[in-house]
C-alpha cells in the first residue's frame, strides 16, 4: 500500500491532514511513514517534510501512546507540520521582511505569538500577520517603538497596493501610522516661540 496515494485520496474526500494522519497511524501503527504521507500528499518538498518530522519526532513520533492517533495527528497540525509552503512575490518578501524587522524592534515576543506569525509567513498569509503585529505593541523597555510603528507602516503600505487590499489592512495601517505619529509628537522638542512685544 503506498501511503502517500492513500493520504492523497483521504486528502481529496475532504478529511484534515490531522484527521488524515490519524487514518494512516491507525492502519499501519508506524506514526513516521504516516506523517511523512500526509506532507507528501499535501506537495510539502521531500526536504521540508524530513526538516519538519525530525524537529518532532522525538517528542510525538519516536514512542505513540496507544490510540493517540487522533490526539497526535492534531498536535501535528497545529505546530504546522502538514502546513503547505506558498510561494511569496518580490511585494510578499519584502513585507515578510518588514514584518522581521518589527519583530526585532519589538523588544520580545511570547513564543505562542512567534510560532503564529512563522506559520502565516510559510502560508502566504500576510495580511493576518500584519493584523496580529498592527494589534501587539512593542516592550518600552527592551523594545524600539519608534522603529516597530514606523517598520508596520512600510509594511502596511506595500499590502494596499495589492489589487483590491483587504479593508482590514486599511484601518490597521491607520493605526500604525497614528501610533508612529503620536511617537514622533512626544520625541520632537516644542518649538520656541519669539516673546511678544
Amino acid at each position: 500500500m503506498n501511503l502517500t496515494t492513500v493520504a492523497r485520496h483521504a486528502l481529496t474526500r475532504g478529511h484534515t491532514p490531522a484527521a488524515t494522519y490519524a487514518l494512516l497511524a491507525r492502519r499501519t501503527q508506524k506514526p513516521l511513514p504516516s506523517a511523512r504521507a500526509v506532507c507528501l500528499a499535501l506537495t510539502i518538498p521531500l526536504a521540508e517534510t524530513t526538516r519538519r518530522l525530525a524537529d518532532c519526532h522525538d517528542a510525538l513520533l519516536a514512542d505513540p501512546r496507544p490510540n493517540s492517533e487522533t490526539d497526535t495527528g492534531e498536535v501535528l497540525e497545529a505546530l504546522g507540520v502538514f502546513d503547505v509552503p506558498k510561494s511569496l512575490t518580490d511585494t510578499g518578501l519584502a513585507v515578510v521582511d518588514l514584518f522581521l524587522t518589527a519583530i526585532g524592534a519589538m523588544g520580545g515576543i511570547r513564543a505562542g505569538h512567534r510560532h503564529g506569525l512563522q506559520r502565516w509567513f510559510t502560508t502566504g498569509n500576510l495580511t493576518t500577520a500584519y493584523l496580529s503585529l498592527a494589534a501587539a505593541r512593542p516592550l518600552p523597555r527592551t523594545g524600539n517603538p519608534a522603529q516597530y510603528w514606523t517598520t508596520l507602516v512600510t509594511a502596511g503600505e506595500l499590502l494596499a497596493t495589492t489589487p483590491s487590499p483587504d479593508r482590514r489592512i486599511i484601518y490597521a495601517l491607520v493605526h500604525c501610522r497614528t501610533q508612529a505619529a503620536t511617537l514622533r509628537q512626544k520625541s520632537d522638542p516644542p518649538t520656541s516661540r519669539a516673546p511678544v512685544r
